[in-house]
Protein backbone atom coordinates (compact mmCIF):
# COMPACT_ATOMS: atom_id res chain seq x y z
CA UNK A 1 0.00 0.00 0.00
CA UNK A 2 1.51 3.19 -1.14
CA UNK A 3 2.33 6.13 1.99
CA UNK A 4 -0.37 8.18 2.24
CA UNK A 5 2.22 11.27 1.61
CA UNK A 6 2.09 9.84 -1.64
CA UNK A 7 -0.97 10.62 -1.94
CA UNK A 8 -1.09 14.16 -1.20
CA UNK A 9 -1.04 17.28 -3.62
CA UNK A 10 -0.18 20.89 -2.14
CA UNK A 11 -1.79 23.66 -3.72
CA UNK A 12 0.75 26.62 -4.42
CA UNK A 13 -2.08 29.22 -4.84
CA UNK A 14 0.20 31.80 -4.44
CA UNK A 15 1.61 34.95 -6.29
CA UNK A 16 5.08 34.49 -5.84
CA UNK A 17 7.90 32.60 -7.36
CA UNK A 18 9.38 32.86 -4.14
CA UNK A 19 6.73 32.18 -2.13
CA UNK A 20 6.10 28.92 -4.02
CA UNK A 21 9.62 28.01 -3.44
CA UNK A 22 9.35 28.60 0.55
CA UNK A 23 6.81 26.01 0.67
CA UNK A 24 8.25 23.64 -2.02
CA UNK A 25 11.72 23.75 0.23
CA UNK A 26 9.79 23.72 3.30
CA UNK A 27 7.53 20.27 2.72
CA UNK A 28 9.52 18.46 0.16
CA UNK A 29 10.19 15.45 -0.39
CA UNK A 30 7.46 15.00 2.57
CA UNK A 31 5.55 16.08 0.25
CA UNK A 32 6.24 14.78 -3.42
CA UNK A 33 3.20 16.55 -6.04
CA UNK A 34 2.58 20.16 -6.16
CA UNK A 35 -0.24 21.92 -7.84
CA UNK A 36 0.62 24.39 -10.09
CA UNK A 37 -2.72 26.37 -10.73
CA UNK A 38 -3.90 29.54 -12.27
CA UNK A 39 -2.98 32.19 -9.61
CA UNK A 40 1.00 30.88 -10.07
CA UNK A 41 1.20 30.10 -13.42
CA UNK A 42 -0.83 33.27 -14.49
CA UNK A 43 2.40 35.01 -12.14
CA UNK A 44 4.94 33.01 -13.34
CA UNK A 45 4.75 30.88 -15.88
CA UNK A 46 6.81 28.11 -16.66
CA UNK A 47 9.17 29.15 -14.24
CA UNK A 48 7.02 28.31 -10.90
CA UNK A 49 7.10 24.55 -12.98
CA UNK A 50 11.04 23.86 -13.48
CA UNK A 51 11.11 25.04 -9.90
CA UNK A 52 9.06 22.73 -8.27
CA UNK A 53 11.02 19.93 -10.76
CA UNK A 54 14.61 21.43 -9.80
CA UNK A 55 13.51 20.96 -6.33
CA UNK A 56 13.09 16.79 -7.06
CA UNK A 57 9.31 16.47 -6.88
CA UNK A 58 6.21 16.20 -9.47
CA UNK A 59 3.98 19.03 -10.62
CA UNK A 60 0.10 18.82 -11.38
CA UNK A 61 -0.45 21.29 -13.79
CA UNK A 62 -4.22 22.52 -12.99
CA UNK A 63 -4.59 24.74 -15.93
CA UNK A 64 -8.40 23.24 -16.79
CA UNK A 65 -7.63 23.75 -20.62
CA UNK A 66 -11.20 24.04 -22.16
CA UNK A 67 -10.94 25.39 -25.79
CA UNK A 68 -11.20 24.17 -29.61
CA UNK A 69 -9.52 21.22 -30.13
CA UNK A 70 -6.71 22.05 -31.63
CA UNK A 71 -6.28 24.92 -28.68
CA UNK A 72 -6.44 22.38 -26.59
CA UNK A 73 -3.75 19.83 -28.55
CA UNK A 74 -1.54 22.71 -28.60
CA UNK A 75 -1.27 23.50 -24.91
CA UNK A 76 -1.19 20.14 -23.65
CA UNK A 77 1.99 19.54 -25.91
CA UNK A 78 3.52 22.57 -24.43
CA UNK A 79 3.02 21.32 -20.71
CA UNK A 80 3.89 17.79 -22.14
CA UNK A 81 7.32 19.19 -23.31
CA UNK A 82 7.76 20.93 -19.83
CA UNK A 83 7.52 17.46 -18.37
CA UNK A 84 4.80 17.86 -15.69
CA UNK A 85 3.43 14.59 -14.20
CA UNK A 86 -0.31 14.70 -14.16
CA UNK A 87 -2.51 18.03 -16.10
CA UNK A 88 -6.20 19.02 -16.11
CA UNK A 89 -8.93 19.58 -18.94
CA UNK A 90 -12.31 20.70 -18.23
CA UNK A 91 -15.27 18.08 -18.85
CA UNK A 92 -18.05 20.70 -18.04
CA UNK A 93 -18.69 22.37 -21.61
CA UNK A 94 -15.96 20.98 -23.48
CA UNK A 95 -16.31 18.96 -26.34
CA UNK A 96 -15.51 15.49 -26.69
CA UNK A 97 -13.58 16.58 -29.67
CA UNK A 98 -11.00 18.59 -27.28
CA UNK A 99 -11.06 15.72 -24.52
CA UNK A 100 -9.87 13.39 -27.04
CA UNK A 101 -7.49 16.02 -28.73
CA UNK A 102 -5.90 16.08 -25.25
CA UNK A 103 -5.27 12.77 -24.92
CA UNK A 104 -3.62 12.20 -28.59
CA UNK A 105 -1.73 15.08 -27.78
CA UNK A 106 -0.12 13.50 -23.94
CA UNK A 107 0.35 10.36 -25.84
CA UNK A 108 4.89 9.29 -26.56
CA UNK A 109 7.35 10.08 -24.21
CA UNK A 110 6.60 11.50 -21.34
CA UNK A 111 3.18 11.08 -21.20
CA UNK A 112 1.50 13.43 -18.49
CA UNK A 113 -1.46 11.86 -16.97
CA UNK A 114 -4.70 13.22 -17.71
CA UNK A 115 -7.48 14.07 -15.57
CA UNK A 116 -10.92 15.76 -16.56
CA UNK A 117 -12.48 18.52 -14.00
CA UNK A 118 -15.88 17.22 -13.41
CA UNK A 119 -18.04 20.15 -11.09
CA UNK A 120 -15.75 22.69 -9.19
CA UNK A 121 -16.24 22.24 -5.42
CA UNK A 122 -17.03 25.84 -4.41
CA UNK A 123 -20.84 24.66 -6.95
CA UNK A 124 -23.60 23.32 -5.21
CA UNK A 125 -26.80 22.63 -6.38
CA UNK A 126 -28.61 25.76 -6.39
CA UNK A 127 -25.94 27.21 -8.27
CA UNK A 128 -26.00 24.36 -11.10
CA UNK A 129 -29.48 25.12 -11.24
CA UNK A 130 -28.89 28.70 -11.76
CA UNK A 131 -26.69 26.96 -15.05
CA UNK A 132 -29.60 25.24 -16.19
CA UNK A 133 -28.19 21.79 -14.59
CA UNK A 134 -31.11 20.09 -12.87
CA UNK A 135 -29.35 16.92 -12.76
CA UNK A 136 -28.14 15.76 -9.00
CA UNK A 137 -24.88 16.61 -8.73
CA UNK A 138 -23.87 12.88 -8.01
CA UNK A 139 -25.75 12.06 -11.36
CA UNK A 140 -23.74 15.00 -13.24
CA UNK A 141 -20.82 13.87 -12.19
CA UNK A 142 -20.85 10.56 -13.09
CA UNK A 143 -22.32 11.56 -16.65
CA UNK A 144 -19.15 13.36 -17.07
CA UNK A 145 -16.94 11.11 -15.75
CA UNK A 146 -18.28 8.73 -18.53
CA UNK A 147 -17.34 11.18 -20.95
CA UNK A 148 -13.93 11.47 -19.76
CA UNK A 149 -13.77 7.41 -19.62
CA UNK A 150 -15.15 7.01 -23.54
CA UNK A 151 -12.42 9.59 -24.62
CA UNK A 152 -9.52 7.79 -23.30
CA UNK A 153 -8.58 9.96 -20.42
CA UNK A 154 -7.11 8.64 -17.30
CA UNK A 155 -9.29 10.09 -14.28
CA UNK A 156 -11.13 12.61 -13.17
CA UNK A 157 -10.86 15.25 -10.58
CA UNK A 158 -14.44 15.79 -8.26
CA UNK A 159 -15.08 16.06 -4.90
CA UNK A 160 -14.98 13.56 -1.76
CA UNK A 161 -18.56 13.94 -1.62
CA UNK A 162 -18.93 11.73 -5.59
CA UNK A 163 -15.36 9.79 -4.48
CA UNK A 164 -17.54 6.10 -3.77
CA UNK A 165 -19.98 6.36 -6.76
CA UNK A 166 -17.30 7.30 -9.36
CA UNK A 167 -15.17 3.77 -7.69
CA UNK A 168 -17.56 2.08 -8.09
CA UNK A 169 -18.72 2.74 -11.26
CA UNK A 170 -15.62 2.96 -12.97
CA UNK A 171 -12.93 0.47 -10.73
CA UNK A 172 -9.72 0.69 -9.35
CA UNK A 173 -7.50 1.48 -12.59
CA UNK A 174 -9.48 4.96 -13.16
CA UNK A 175 -8.00 7.67 -11.13
CA UNK A 176 -9.71 10.00 -8.92
CA UNK A 177 -7.83 13.14 -7.48
CA UNK A 178 -10.13 15.26 -4.95
CA UNK A 179 -9.81 18.59 -3.43
CA UNK A 180 -12.23 19.88 -0.93
CA UNK A 181 -9.97 18.41 1.72
CA UNK A 182 -10.48 20.61 5.15
CA UNK A 183 -9.03 19.22 8.83
CA UNK A 184 -11.81 18.77 10.89
CA UNK A 185 -13.22 22.19 12.58
CA UNK A 186 -11.12 23.92 10.29
CA UNK A 187 -13.44 26.88 8.39
CA UNK A 188 -15.33 26.15 5.08
CA UNK A 189 -13.63 29.14 2.84
CA UNK A 190 -15.53 28.77 -0.47
CA UNK A 191 -15.86 24.98 -0.20
CA UNK A 192 -19.65 23.54 -0.80
CA UNK A 193 -18.78 19.95 -1.21
CA UNK A 194 -15.57 18.89 1.23
CA UNK A 195 -14.88 16.02 3.74
CA UNK A 196 -11.93 15.60 5.76
CA UNK A 197 -8.35 13.53 3.98
CA UNK A 198 -9.13 10.67 5.68
CA UNK A 199 -12.48 10.35 4.59
CA UNK A 200 -12.02 11.17 1.32
CA UNK A 201 -8.78 8.29 1.14
CA UNK A 202 -11.22 5.72 2.88
CA UNK A 203 -13.95 6.58 -0.01
CA UNK A 204 -10.99 5.76 -2.34
CA UNK A 205 -9.37 8.80 -3.67
CA UNK A 206 -5.83 8.19 -5.11
CA UNK A 207 -4.96 11.73 -4.55
CA UNK A 208 -6.00 14.90 -2.52
CA UNK A 209 -5.29 18.27 -2.88
CA UNK A 210 -5.10 20.53 -0.25
CA UNK A 211 -3.93 24.26 -0.09
CA UNK A 212 -5.22 26.59 2.10
CA UNK A 213 -5.06 24.67 5.38
CA UNK A 214 -1.50 23.97 4.98
CA UNK A 215 -0.26 27.37 3.24
CA UNK A 216 -2.05 29.59 5.79
CA UNK A 217 -0.83 27.13 9.00
CA UNK A 218 1.85 28.75 11.20
CA UNK A 219 3.52 25.29 10.61
CA UNK A 220 2.90 23.79 7.15
CA UNK A 221 5.15 20.29 7.62
CA UNK A 222 2.94 20.06 11.13
CA UNK A 223 -0.28 20.36 8.96
CA UNK A 224 0.84 17.48 6.23
CA UNK A 225 1.63 15.46 9.37
CA UNK A 226 -1.49 16.00 10.87
CA UNK A 227 -3.71 15.44 8.16
CA UNK A 228 -1.97 11.69 7.75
Amino acid sequence: MPDLKDKIIVALDVDSLREARYFVDKLYPQVKIFKVGSQLFTACGPAAVKMVQRKGAKVFLDLKFCDIPNTVSKAVESAKDLGVYMLTVHTFGASRQALRAAVEAAKGVNSPIIIGVTLLTSLDKKTLNKLGVNRLITTEVLVLAQIAKEEGLDGIVCSPREIQYIRRRFGKEFIIVSPGIRPKGARRDDQKRFTTANEAISAGADFIVVGRPILEAKDPLKAVEELV
